[in-house]
Protein backbone atom coordinates (compact mmCIF):
# COMPACT_ATOMS: atom_id res chain seq x y z
CA UNK A 1 0.00 0.00 0.00
CA UNK A 2 2.73 2.34 1.01
CA UNK A 3 4.27 2.02 -2.78
CA UNK A 4 1.42 2.87 -4.45
CA UNK A 5 0.90 5.97 -2.11
CA UNK A 6 4.41 6.55 -3.40
CA UNK A 7 3.33 6.77 -7.09
CA UNK A 8 0.06 8.60 -6.29
CA UNK A 9 2.92 11.33 -4.95
CA UNK A 10 4.54 12.05 -8.03
CA UNK A 11 2.67 14.47 -10.75
CA UNK A 12 1.08 12.49 -13.82
CA UNK A 13 3.56 12.72 -16.01
CA UNK A 14 5.69 10.76 -14.21
CA UNK A 15 3.19 7.99 -13.37
CA UNK A 16 2.19 7.63 -16.76
CA UNK A 17 6.33 7.03 -17.74
CA UNK A 18 6.03 4.58 -14.87
CA UNK A 19 2.84 2.38 -16.76
CA UNK A 20 4.41 3.28 -19.97
CA UNK A 21 7.47 1.04 -19.02
CA UNK A 22 5.52 -1.86 -17.57
CA UNK A 23 3.97 -1.78 -20.98
CA UNK A 24 7.36 -1.53 -22.90
CA UNK A 25 8.45 -4.40 -20.87
CA UNK A 26 5.36 -6.91 -21.49
CA UNK A 27 5.55 -6.06 -24.89
CA UNK A 28 9.30 -6.51 -25.63
CA UNK A 29 9.11 -9.98 -23.66
CA UNK A 30 6.18 -11.52 -24.09
CA UNK A 31 7.75 -11.59 -27.84
CA UNK A 32 11.73 -11.11 -28.36
CA UNK A 33 12.64 -14.64 -25.37
CA UNK A 34 10.21 -16.59 -28.23
CA UNK A 35 11.80 -15.26 -31.14
CA UNK A 36 14.99 -17.54 -31.89
CA UNK A 37 12.75 -20.61 -31.51
CA UNK A 38 10.14 -19.33 -33.80
CA UNK A 39 12.69 -18.47 -36.86
CA UNK A 40 14.66 -21.77 -36.08
CA UNK A 41 12.00 -24.45 -35.46
CA UNK A 42 8.66 -22.86 -37.11
CA UNK A 43 10.79 -21.28 -40.26
CA UNK A 44 13.42 -23.46 -40.30
CA UNK A 45 15.93 -21.00 -40.16
CA UNK A 46 20.07 -21.98 -39.52
CA UNK A 47 21.19 -20.73 -36.16
CA UNK A 48 23.46 -18.53 -38.32
CA UNK A 49 20.00 -16.92 -39.79
CA UNK A 50 18.90 -16.73 -36.34
CA UNK A 51 21.83 -14.75 -34.75
CA UNK A 52 21.87 -12.44 -37.61
CA UNK A 53 18.24 -11.66 -36.79
CA UNK A 54 18.56 -11.10 -33.25
CA UNK A 55 22.27 -9.63 -33.46
CA UNK A 56 21.20 -6.93 -36.19
CA UNK A 57 18.16 -5.96 -33.32
CA UNK A 58 20.54 -5.74 -30.50
CA UNK A 59 22.83 -3.43 -32.90
CA UNK A 60 20.56 -1.83 -33.95
CA UNK A 61 19.73 -0.64 -30.20
CA UNK A 62 23.07 -0.03 -28.53
CA UNK A 63 24.94 1.48 -31.68
CA UNK A 64 21.84 4.02 -31.67
CA UNK A 65 21.83 5.34 -27.93
CA UNK A 66 23.46 8.16 -28.75
CA UNK A 67 21.37 9.29 -31.63
CA UNK A 68 18.54 8.76 -29.50
CA UNK A 69 19.83 10.60 -26.40
CA UNK A 70 20.96 13.59 -28.69
CA UNK A 71 17.44 13.67 -30.07
CA UNK A 72 15.45 13.83 -26.29
CA UNK A 73 17.96 17.14 -25.92
CA UNK A 74 17.56 18.49 -29.35
CA UNK A 75 13.55 17.78 -29.98
CA UNK A 76 12.25 16.97 -27.01
CA UNK A 77 12.14 14.00 -24.86
CA UNK A 78 8.12 13.64 -25.69
CA UNK A 79 8.39 13.59 -29.09
CA UNK A 80 11.61 10.91 -29.29
CA UNK A 81 9.60 8.44 -26.45
CA UNK A 82 6.25 8.74 -28.67
CA UNK A 83 7.77 8.40 -31.97
CA UNK A 84 10.21 4.93 -30.35
CA UNK A 85 6.81 3.32 -29.42
CA UNK A 86 5.97 4.02 -33.01
CA UNK A 87 8.56 2.61 -34.77
CA UNK A 88 8.68 -0.43 -32.14
CA UNK A 89 4.70 -1.05 -32.90
CA UNK A 90 5.78 -1.17 -36.76
CA UNK A 91 8.64 -3.25 -36.04
CA UNK A 92 6.45 -6.19 -34.14
CA UNK A 93 3.81 -5.78 -36.78
CA UNK A 94 6.62 -6.84 -39.13
CA UNK A 95 7.26 -9.83 -37.15
CA UNK A 96 3.94 -11.60 -37.58
CA UNK A 97 3.18 -10.22 -41.01
CA UNK A 98 5.93 -11.37 -42.58
CA UNK A 99 8.23 -14.85 -42.69
CA UNK A 100 11.35 -13.41 -45.21
CA UNK A 101 14.53 -12.49 -44.28
CA UNK A 102 14.06 -9.21 -45.74
CA UNK A 103 11.03 -8.63 -43.87
CA UNK A 104 12.41 -9.86 -40.85
CA UNK A 105 15.86 -8.08 -40.99
CA UNK A 106 13.63 -4.94 -41.50
CA UNK A 107 11.80 -5.78 -38.04
CA UNK A 108 14.57 -6.54 -36.44
CA UNK A 109 16.11 -3.31 -37.06
CA UNK A 110 12.70 -1.05 -36.43
CA UNK A 111 13.03 -2.26 -32.82
CA UNK A 112 16.22 -1.79 -32.53
CA UNK A 113 16.28 1.65 -33.47
CA UNK A 114 12.71 1.98 -31.12
CA UNK A 115 14.69 1.26 -27.88
CA UNK A 116 17.35 3.30 -29.04
CA UNK A 117 14.57 6.09 -29.16
CA UNK A 118 13.12 5.92 -26.14
CA UNK A 119 15.21 4.13 -23.99
CA UNK A 120 17.49 7.45 -23.32
CA UNK A 121 14.47 9.51 -23.56
CA UNK A 122 12.19 8.21 -21.03
CA UNK A 123 14.96 8.24 -18.82
CA UNK A 124 15.88 11.90 -19.76
CA UNK A 125 12.35 12.70 -19.17
CA UNK A 126 12.02 11.18 -15.56
CA UNK A 127 15.24 12.77 -14.47
CA UNK A 128 13.62 16.26 -15.49
CA UNK A 129 10.40 16.11 -13.97
CA UNK A 130 11.23 14.14 -10.63
CA UNK A 131 13.28 17.18 -9.75
CA UNK A 132 14.72 16.52 -5.39
CA UNK A 133 12.51 13.29 -5.83
CA UNK A 134 14.70 11.40 -8.48
CA UNK A 135 15.86 8.63 -6.75
CA UNK A 136 12.17 7.37 -5.62
CA UNK A 137 11.41 7.87 -9.64
CA UNK A 138 13.98 5.45 -10.60
CA UNK A 139 13.30 3.02 -7.96
CA UNK A 140 9.88 2.96 -8.73
CA UNK A 141 10.23 3.10 -12.59
CA UNK A 142 12.70 0.09 -11.82
CA UNK A 143 9.32 -1.67 -9.88
CA UNK A 144 7.26 -1.09 -12.92
CA UNK A 145 10.05 -2.53 -15.40
CA UNK A 146 10.78 -5.87 -13.24
CA UNK A 147 6.95 -6.23 -13.06
CA UNK A 148 6.45 -6.29 -17.04
CA UNK A 149 9.91 -8.14 -17.41
CA UNK A 150 7.75 -11.27 -15.36
CA UNK A 151 3.91 -9.86 -16.89
CA UNK A 152 5.75 -10.57 -20.59
CA UNK A 153 7.46 -13.82 -20.75
CA UNK A 154 4.03 -15.28 -18.92
CA UNK A 155 1.50 -13.65 -21.18
CA UNK A 156 3.82 -14.64 -24.18
CA UNK A 157 3.51 -18.17 -23.13
CA UNK A 158 0.05 -18.35 -23.26
CA UNK A 159 0.01 -16.77 -26.46
CA UNK A 160 2.24 -19.06 -28.06
CA UNK A 161 -0.48 -21.38 -27.41
CA UNK A 162 -2.21 -19.94 -30.26
CA UNK A 163 0.67 -19.12 -32.48
CA UNK A 164 3.71 -16.71 -32.53
CA UNK A 165 1.72 -14.49 -34.58
CA UNK A 166 -0.65 -13.93 -31.84
CA UNK A 167 2.31 -12.64 -29.61
CA UNK A 168 3.78 -10.54 -32.23
CA UNK A 169 0.35 -8.37 -32.55
CA UNK A 170 -0.58 -8.50 -29.11
CA UNK A 171 3.27 -6.49 -28.65
CA UNK A 172 2.58 -4.75 -31.33
CA UNK A 173 -0.94 -3.53 -29.94
CA UNK A 174 0.71 -2.66 -26.91
CA UNK A 175 3.08 -0.33 -27.73
CA UNK A 176 0.28 1.35 -30.13
CA UNK A 177 -2.01 1.99 -26.98
CA UNK A 178 0.87 2.76 -25.78
CA UNK A 179 1.90 4.99 -28.79
CA UNK A 180 -1.65 6.74 -28.64
CA UNK A 181 -1.76 7.57 -24.66
CA UNK A 182 1.66 9.25 -24.35
CA UNK A 183 0.17 11.56 -27.91
CA UNK A 184 -2.79 12.35 -25.95
CA UNK A 185 -1.95 12.89 -22.40
CA UNK A 186 1.91 13.35 -21.95
CA UNK A 187 2.74 16.99 -21.75
CA UNK A 188 4.85 18.74 -23.47
CA UNK A 189 8.10 21.34 -22.32
CA UNK A 190 9.67 23.73 -23.97
CA UNK A 191 12.96 22.94 -25.37
CA UNK A 192 15.60 25.49 -24.95
CA UNK A 193 17.62 26.39 -27.95
CA UNK A 194 20.74 24.56 -28.34
CA UNK A 195 24.14 25.93 -28.51
CA UNK A 196 26.61 24.47 -30.96
CA UNK A 197 26.04 21.50 -33.05
CA UNK A 198 25.38 17.68 -31.78
CA UNK A 199 29.13 16.89 -32.75
CA UNK A 200 30.24 19.55 -30.01
CA UNK A 201 27.76 18.09 -27.56
CA UNK A 202 29.44 14.25 -28.10
CA UNK A 203 32.77 15.75 -27.89
CA UNK A 204 31.59 17.13 -24.67
CA UNK A 205 29.69 13.83 -22.90
CA UNK A 206 33.02 12.12 -24.50
CA UNK A 207 35.75 14.63 -23.22
CA UNK A 208 33.97 14.20 -19.64
CA UNK A 209 36.49 12.06 -18.35
CA UNK A 210 34.54 11.55 -15.05
CA UNK A 211 31.73 10.24 -16.49
CA UNK A 212 33.65 7.73 -18.78
CA UNK A 213 35.21 6.53 -15.39
CA UNK A 214 31.77 6.01 -14.08
CA UNK A 215 30.35 4.75 -16.78
CA UNK A 216 33.05 2.13 -17.10
CA UNK A 217 33.02 1.26 -13.49
CA UNK A 218 29.36 0.58 -13.46
CA UNK A 219 30.26 -2.31 -16.49
CA UNK A 220 29.82 -4.62 -13.93
CA UNK A 221 26.14 -3.79 -12.98
CA UNK A 222 24.98 -4.30 -16.51
CA UNK A 223 27.02 -7.57 -16.91
CA UNK A 224 25.54 -9.12 -13.46
CA UNK A 225 21.87 -8.09 -14.68
CA UNK A 226 22.01 -9.58 -17.89
CA UNK A 227 22.59 -12.84 -16.06
CA UNK A 228 18.97 -12.45 -14.65
CA UNK A 229 18.23 -13.98 -18.59
CA UNK A 230 21.53 -16.27 -18.56
CA UNK A 231 23.52 -18.07 -15.80
CA UNK A 232 20.48 -17.74 -13.34
CA UNK A 233 17.99 -19.38 -14.92
CA UNK A 234 20.33 -22.21 -16.36
CA UNK A 235 21.14 -22.65 -13.10
CA UNK A 236 17.81 -22.81 -11.98
CA UNK A 237 17.19 -25.40 -14.59
CA UNK A 238 20.21 -27.36 -13.50
CA UNK A 239 19.87 -27.84 -10.47
CA UNK A 240 15.59 -29.12 -10.01
CA UNK A 241 15.58 -30.27 -13.51
CA UNK A 242 12.36 -28.31 -14.30
CA UNK A 243 12.43 -25.95 -16.70
CA UNK A 244 9.80 -23.75 -14.91
CA UNK A 245 11.89 -23.12 -12.18
CA UNK A 246 13.63 -20.38 -14.46
CA UNK A 247 10.85 -18.09 -14.10
CA UNK A 248 11.32 -18.47 -10.38
CA UNK A 249 14.16 -16.31 -10.99
CA UNK A 250 12.09 -13.56 -12.11
CA UNK A 251 9.25 -13.94 -9.46
CA UNK A 252 12.01 -13.66 -6.66
CA UNK A 253 12.84 -10.32 -8.45
CA UNK A 254 9.22 -8.78 -9.13
CA UNK A 255 7.87 -9.64 -5.47
CA UNK A 256 11.09 -8.51 -3.87
CA UNK A 257 10.97 -5.20 -6.04
CA UNK A 258 7.44 -4.33 -4.60
CA UNK A 259 8.23 -4.99 -1.32
CA UNK A 260 11.54 -3.95 -0.48
CA UNK A 261 12.40 -1.15 -3.46
CA UNK A 262 10.86 1.46 -2.14
CA UNK A 263 11.85 1.24 1.37
CA UNK A 264 15.21 0.73 0.64
CA UNK A 265 15.89 4.41 -1.38
CA UNK A 266 13.90 5.90 1.43
CA UNK A 267 16.03 4.70 3.85
CA UNK A 268 19.20 5.45 2.28
CA UNK A 269 18.83 8.15 0.17
CA UNK A 270 19.47 10.49 3.47
CA UNK A 271 21.94 8.21 5.07
CA UNK A 272 25.62 8.65 3.39
CA UNK A 273 27.00 9.35 0.11
CA UNK A 274 25.34 8.18 -3.27
CA UNK A 275 29.08 6.64 -4.11
CA UNK A 276 28.66 4.55 -1.12
CA UNK A 277 25.27 3.01 -1.79
CA UNK A 278 26.11 2.11 -5.34
CA UNK A 279 29.65 0.37 -4.39
CA UNK A 280 27.46 -1.65 -1.99
CA UNK A 281 24.97 -2.48 -4.48
CA UNK A 282 27.57 -3.95 -6.51
CA UNK A 283 28.80 -6.12 -3.28
CA UNK A 284 25.37 -7.03 -3.06
CA UNK A 285 25.39 -8.36 -6.91
CA UNK A 286 28.36 -10.06 -6.84
CA UNK A 287 27.93 -12.00 -3.80
CA UNK A 288 24.55 -12.89 -5.40
CA UNK A 289 26.92 -15.56 -7.22
CA UNK A 290 28.16 -17.14 -4.15
CA UNK A 291 24.94 -19.18 -3.03
CA UNK A 292 24.51 -21.21 -6.37
CA UNK A 293 27.98 -22.37 -6.23
CA UNK A 294 26.78 -24.94 -3.71
CA UNK A 295 24.54 -26.79 -6.38
CA UNK A 296 27.10 -26.00 -9.25
CA UNK A 297 28.00 -28.86 -11.19
CA UNK A 298 25.05 -31.16 -10.17
CA UNK A 299 24.52 -33.64 -13.23
CA UNK A 300 22.36 -36.17 -11.15
CA UNK A 301 18.46 -35.43 -11.35
CA UNK A 302 16.67 -34.50 -8.05
CA UNK A 303 15.28 -37.54 -6.13
CA UNK A 304 11.94 -35.82 -5.24
CA UNK A 305 9.70 -32.34 -5.48
CA UNK A 306 11.82 -32.10 -1.78
CA UNK A 307 15.20 -32.63 -3.44
CA UNK A 308 14.61 -30.26 -6.03
CA UNK A 309 13.25 -27.28 -3.61
CA UNK A 310 16.63 -27.73 -1.76
CA UNK A 311 18.62 -27.55 -4.66
CA UNK A 312 16.43 -24.25 -5.79
CA UNK A 313 16.97 -22.71 -2.58
CA UNK A 314 20.91 -21.48 -3.07
CA UNK A 315 19.57 -20.18 -6.61
CA UNK A 316 16.90 -18.14 -5.44
CA UNK A 317 18.58 -16.89 -2.68
CA UNK A 318 21.59 -15.63 -5.17
CA UNK A 319 18.77 -13.86 -7.31
CA UNK A 320 17.17 -12.20 -4.35
CA UNK A 321 20.73 -10.76 -3.33
CA UNK A 322 21.33 -9.86 -7.08
CA UNK A 323 17.77 -7.99 -6.93
CA UNK A 324 18.47 -6.80 -3.80
CA UNK A 325 21.87 -5.18 -5.04
CA UNK A 326 20.33 -4.27 -8.37
CA UNK A 327 17.75 -2.00 -6.12
CA UNK A 328 20.17 -0.61 -3.96
CA UNK A 329 22.61 0.59 -7.09
CA UNK A 330 20.25 1.20 -9.51
CA UNK A 331 18.06 4.05 -8.75
CA UNK A 332 21.42 6.20 -7.76
CA UNK A 333 23.09 5.38 -10.61
CA UNK A 334 20.48 6.81 -12.32
CA UNK A 335 19.75 9.95 -10.24
CA UNK A 336 23.72 10.45 -10.50
CA UNK A 337 23.62 10.53 -14.25
CA UNK A 338 22.65 13.57 -14.74
CA UNK A 339 24.82 15.50 -12.42
CA UNK A 340 27.73 15.01 -14.37
CA UNK A 341 27.42 17.41 -16.77
CA UNK A 342 24.99 20.62 -18.37
CA UNK A 343 21.05 19.79 -17.79
CA UNK A 344 20.87 20.32 -21.94
CA UNK A 345 22.55 17.59 -22.07
CA UNK A 346 20.98 15.31 -20.01
CA UNK A 347 19.69 12.90 -22.64
CA UNK A 348 23.16 12.43 -24.37
CA UNK A 349 24.47 11.40 -21.53
CA UNK A 350 22.00 8.98 -20.54
CA UNK A 351 22.40 7.95 -24.45
CA UNK A 352 26.39 7.55 -24.13
CA UNK A 353 25.97 5.18 -20.81
CA UNK A 354 23.38 2.89 -21.97
CA UNK A 355 26.14 1.87 -25.07
CA UNK A 356 28.66 1.82 -22.84
CA UNK A 357 26.22 -0.30 -21.08
CA UNK A 358 25.24 -2.68 -23.85
CA UNK A 359 28.79 -3.23 -24.96
CA UNK A 360 29.33 -4.01 -21.83
CA UNK A 361 26.60 -6.92 -21.01
CA UNK A 362 27.41 -8.13 -24.69
CA UNK A 363 30.85 -8.72 -23.82
CA UNK A 364 30.10 -9.82 -20.18
CA UNK A 365 27.44 -12.05 -21.63
CA UNK A 366 30.05 -13.72 -24.08
CA UNK A 367 32.53 -14.18 -21.75
CA UNK A 368 29.86 -15.57 -19.01
CA UNK A 369 28.44 -18.16 -21.95
CA UNK A 370 32.29 -19.39 -22.49
CA UNK A 371 32.45 -20.39 -18.87
CA UNK A 372 29.26 -22.16 -19.07
CA UNK A 373 30.22 -24.44 -21.84
CA UNK A 374 33.50 -25.02 -20.78
CA UNK A 375 31.33 -25.88 -17.46
CA UNK A 376 29.21 -28.09 -19.65
CA UNK A 377 32.13 -30.01 -21.56
CA UNK A 378 33.54 -30.96 -18.68
CA UNK A 379 36.22 -30.22 -15.92
CA UNK A 380 34.80 -31.37 -12.84
CA UNK A 381 33.56 -28.68 -9.97
CA UNK A 382 36.38 -26.29 -10.80
CA UNK A 383 35.13 -25.46 -13.99
CA UNK A 384 31.61 -25.65 -12.66
CA UNK A 385 32.24 -23.15 -10.15
CA UNK A 386 33.97 -20.43 -13.03
CA UNK A 387 30.95 -18.57 -14.35
CA UNK A 388 29.49 -18.07 -11.07
CA UNK A 389 32.99 -16.88 -9.76
CA UNK A 390 33.66 -14.63 -12.81
CA UNK A 391 30.12 -12.46 -11.97
CA UNK A 392 31.61 -12.43 -8.17
CA UNK A 393 34.60 -10.87 -9.46
CA UNK A 394 32.85 -8.50 -12.14
CA UNK A 395 30.79 -7.25 -8.99
CA UNK A 396 33.67 -6.67 -6.77
CA UNK A 397 35.83 -5.04 -9.19
CA UNK A 398 33.00 -2.62 -10.35
CA UNK A 399 32.11 -2.18 -6.74
CA UNK A 400 35.93 -1.11 -6.04
CA UNK A 401 36.08 1.37 -8.98
CA UNK A 402 33.19 3.14 -8.01
CA UNK A 403 34.49 3.06 -4.41
CA UNK A 404 37.58 4.50 -5.86
CA UNK A 405 35.92 7.26 -7.71
CA UNK A 406 34.20 8.09 -4.66
CA UNK A 407 36.99 8.64 -2.54
CA UNK A 408 38.46 10.64 -5.05
CA UNK A 409 35.42 13.36 -5.30
CA UNK A 410 35.21 12.59 -8.83
CA UNK A 411 31.12 11.48 -8.28
CA UNK A 412 28.95 14.51 -8.49
CA UNK A 413 26.85 16.06 -5.88
CA UNK A 414 23.20 14.95 -6.45
CA UNK A 415 21.19 17.98 -7.23
CA UNK A 416 17.81 18.39 -8.22
CA UNK A 417 16.61 19.76 -12.16
CA UNK A 418 16.01 22.96 -11.57
CA UNK A 419 13.60 23.48 -14.49
CA UNK A 420 11.98 20.91 -16.80
CA UNK A 421 13.09 21.05 -20.49
CA UNK A 422 12.32 18.62 -22.59
CA UNK A 423 9.08 18.65 -24.71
Amino acid sequence: MRTWREIRAFPFPIRLLMVNQLGVNTGFYLLIPYLATHLGDDLGMSAAVVGIVLGVRNLSQQGLFLIGGSAADRLGARGVIITGCAIRTLGFALFALGDGLPVLLAASVLSGVAGALFNPAVRTYLAQEAGERRAEAFALFNVFATTGALVGPLLGSVLLLVDFRASALTAAGIFAVLTVAQALVLPARDVPPARGGVTADWREVLGNRAFLAFALAMVGMFTLENQLYLLLPAGARQATGWDGAAGLVFLVGTLAGIAFQMRITRTLKGRGSRGRWIAAGLVLMGLGFVPPMLVAGTDAPPDGALDATLRALPVMGGALLLHLGVMTAQPFVMELIPGFGRQALTGTYFGVFYAVSGIAAALGNAAVGLAMDGARNGGGTPAALLPWACCLAAGLASAAGVAWLHRNGTLPLTRPASVAVTA
